[in-house]
């Protein structure tokens, strides 16, 4: 049994002695952790034997997360050659860190980093009968971005203040932190509770003493930014005079909107009642006589004087003058009363016998004033 296992440990000396030397030597961490826009380097050194003889190749690839997928070949090394330009996506931000990678030195830089170069990178040295192999995680991170300070509430003495800070990008987790730099006391009230998860300040019950300079610090394990916010907390208004100004002012534009309505109505009013008066007839005002009942006026009262002052003696002799019966129609008879023509300068006098043969009947005239009237 002693002798047995005398003879394995021979036989293990002897294969381990006639093992290929190919070993890689990095003792760095095995994840680097970096903001993006930055490089990374990752090690890869190794170590050749004598019994090392075959040709050199060196290969980077990024495993792939779904086993069912290729991994993707970043860059590699082979035939005194290094080919840098092989991926797409990194082409230009990747080669190696030593210009003859034979001398030990498999390194690459990656620069320019971004956030979907994070992944996990093999280094594969390969010279026969040798083969070796290291892992690396690299995880690209984005710092905090500038953050926004700001106050929720209004900021009056006795009302709760809320100071918020933002930082609209950055790679979780992300730490937010408080400080008072200006204006009395440097520490923060003491009524104030503080979240650093979602970088907020609530100051409860504000007195003047919070007013003052703060400043917001965020930061990752890549990066911080920083913002400044001025808080002045104001002693509370005048709520009563506030309330009987808006009284009064509300006041003032009811009783401008009634001026103006009034001014508009009466303006209205007058308007129409001018157009009225415009387009009314005077009922007590008779229209103008014309020319000729002018004429025929004055020649009927003229016949009916000379009709009042005749005596029964000369009636036959009116009977014979007809033209004193007629009222004048022509352009002549519309002359004044003036202007009337004379009746004619003889005329045949009928006696009261003749009238009776021709046929005529005797009339009493009443007697009559000049003007018309009966006497």
């Amino acid at each position: 049994m002693g002798v047995s296992v005398i003879l394995c440990g021979v036989l293990l000396s002897l294969f381990g002695g006639l093992a290929p030397g190919l070993e890689i030597t990095s003792t760095g961490p095995a994840s680097i952790e970096k903001a993006s826009g930055q490089s990374a380097k990752m090690d890869c050194q190794f170590s050749l034997a004598s019994e090392d003889t075959g040709p050199l190749d060196v290969e980077w690839s990024r495993i792939s997360s779904d086993s069912r997928s290729e991994d993707q070949v970043v860059i590699f090394y082979s035939g005194d050659r290094a080919y840098d330009d092989y991926y797409l996506p990194m082409k230009g931000r990747v080669h190696f860190n030593s210009a003859d990678p034979k001398n030990g030195d498999a390194s690459i830089i990656l620069s320019g980093l971004q956030a979907s170069d994070s992944g996990t990178y093999q280094c594969k040295v390969k010279k026969a009968p040798g083969i070796k192999s290291r892992k690396m995680l690299l995880m690209v991170m984005t710092k905090p971005s500038k953050p926004r300070c700001y106050a929720e509430g209004p900021s009056q003495e006795g009302k709760d203040i809320v100071l918020r800070c933002v930082s609209s990008e950055g790679t979780s987790p992300m730490q937010y932190s408080w400080q008072k730099t200006g204006g009395g006391s440097l520490l923060l009230p003491a009524s104030s509770v503080m979240d650093p998860v979602a970088g907020t300040v609530t100051v409860r019950n504000a007195s003047a003493s919070a007013s003052g300079t703060y400043r917001c610090s965020v930061s990752n394990r890549v990066g911080s930014e920083e913002c400044v916010l001025q808080l002045n907390v104001t002693p509370p208004p005048n709520t009563a005079g506030i309330i009987a100004g808006s009284i009064i002012a509300v006041l003032l534009i009811l009783i401008i909107i009634a001026i103006i309505l009034f001014c508009c109505c009466r303006a209205r009013h007058r308007k129409k009642y001018e157009k009225e008066i415009c387009n009314e007839i005077r009922e007590d005002v008779p229209p103008p006589k014309s020319r000729v009942s002018t004429a025929r006026s004055f020649t009927v009262g003229s016949q009916r004087s000379s009709l009042g002052s005749m005596s029964p003696s000369n009636l036959h002799e009116y009977a014979l003058k007809p033209q004193y019966d007629k009222i004048p129609m022509s352009e002549e008879d519309d002359r004044p009363p003036s202007h009337a023509p004379l009746p004619p300068p003889t005329a045949v006098k009928m006696g009261g016998p003749n009238l009776s043969r021709m046929g005529a009947i005797p009339v009493m005239i009443p007697a009559q004033n000049r003007d018309g009237s009966i006497v």
